[in-house]
């Protein structure tokens, strides 16, 4: 293996199980199991394709399953085709809604694509790529049962959410049981060595663990790394929240978005989101902020792109040289029906969350277009030709120039 120095490891994790650092027992020792073991470890994460966009904080046990393939281990990604169909109920107050094969094949291919930056698709032996249905599809009743004897209803309803909808007296269906059991079976299958997860995730890692013994293997380790807190520093990141990054963004959006993150949360995303020496931080915030941005953003669009969107940013802010600055995002309106109203075009354009969305944003003075402030909720605009090369801002921001 590449280093016996574990900082690697131990950089921006909750916790390890079992932890024993004073032992020497390749069980109870994950660095020790590293040192010792003649071929390399099997790492598993799972992520089940329940939606399109991945943002920050699903980085963060990707990038540390990145960390071990750099000391030479093997990646193994779990598509959770099947169990995406059920949905994990970790953290729901509700049941999920149930999706269909053809939405979570599609999906997984855009969570694919969006990781590519961040692990290790190259080197020989470094990833396996795996779908749950290959195992799950098949198990018969006989199966299901000899898995479902493993666990106890008590066992299932100490866990927090389950616990939670019991106590409240929400509906809890029986095929939800089943996903912690499945997701422990995922490691059964692929024999993993150690199984990366949110916090969040403790309870179906443990799962996995004692499934491991029972069909007799080697229980996995558990490496569980934190939830990464919004860009609003006070819930966690969430699409629907939006106070997210997402993969997918421009350079120039991503830019905007980090180099506003709260001063609390500085050295807790430099830590998470890069590999930049902690002691190396700018003790000036707003240097801290910039930096942080540049880093960030040069992993998903190279460093030459990273300092454009700072350029752009730093123009945009004081507003000079809008209509020249590089890099802005386009929104073609070759799909927009004319006339249109202002807000549906800052709704089809992402800018907002939603045409009501616009709307509001418009009255509360947040929107310009080419500089000017629009306040009417109801601006129409006749053509395209009105709006070629012009640029719409909300706050401060967001922008996109329409072509």
């Amino acid at each position: 293996m590449v280093s016996d120095n574990f900082s690697w490891l131990h950089r921006g994790i909750s916790d390890i199980f079992p932890h024993q650092p004073e032992s020497d027992n390749i069980n109870d020792n994950l660095e020790q199991l590293c040192t010792r073991i003649d071929r390399p470890l099997r790492v598993k994460l799972g992520i089940d394709p329940t939606g399109t966009d991945l943002h920050l904080g699903h980085s963060i046990p990707f990038r540390k399953l990145r960390a071990f393939q750099d000391q030479g281990h093997t990646a193994v990604v779990i598509i959770g085709d099947f169990t995406a169909q059920i949905g994990d109920p970790t953290g729901k107050d509700k049941v999920r809604k149930q999706l269909t094969s053809e939405e979570v094949k599609e999906n997984a291919q855009t969570y694919l694509n969006q990781l590519r930056p961040i692990l290790d698709f190259d080197t020989p032996d470094r990833l396996e790529i795996r779908y749950n249905s290959e195992w799950l599809s098949s198990l018969n009743l006989a199966k299901i049962q000899e898995l479902l004897a493993t666990m106890t209803v008590q066992q299932m309803l100490a866990k927090e959410g389950f616990n939670n909808r019991y106590t409240q007296e929400t509906p809890i269906y029986l095929h939800e049981f089943l996903y912690p059991l499945m997701q422990g079976y995922d490691s059964v299958a692929v024999n993993a060595d150690v199984e990366l997860g949110g916090t969040d995730q403790k309870f179906n890692i443990a799962v996995g663990r004692d499934l491991q013994k029972y069909f007799g293997q080697k229980p996995q380790f558990g490496v569980l790394l934190p939830i990464l807190i919004g860009t609003d520093g006070e819930q966690k990141m969430s699409k629907s929240l939006n106070n997210y990054v997402g993969l997918k963004e421009d350079a120039l959006s991503m830019y905007s978005k980090l180099e506003k993150t709260p001063d609390a949360l500085l050295t807790n995303y430099f830590e998470l989101l890069t590999d930049f020496p902690l002691s190396a931080i700018p003790e000036n915030p707003r240097e801290a902020q910039k930096l942080l941005a540049v880093e960030v953003v040069s992993q998903y669009h190279g460093k030459e792109s990273a300092l454009t969107a700072q350029k752009t940013a730093l123009e945009i802010v004081s507003n000079q040289n809008l209509a020249n600055a590089e890099a802005v995002p386009e929104f073609s309106l070759d799909n927009v029906e004319f006339p249109a109203k202002l807000f549906y075009i800052l709704n089809a354009s992402g800018l907002v969350n939603s045409s009501g969305d616009g709307r509001r944003q418009i009255q509360g003075g947040s929107v310009r277009l080419d500089g000017d402030r629009i306040t009417d909720p109801n601006y129409t605009i006749e053509n395209a030709t009105e709006l070629s090369n012009k640029i719409i801002q909300v706050g401060k921001k967001k922008f996109i120039r329409l072509i």
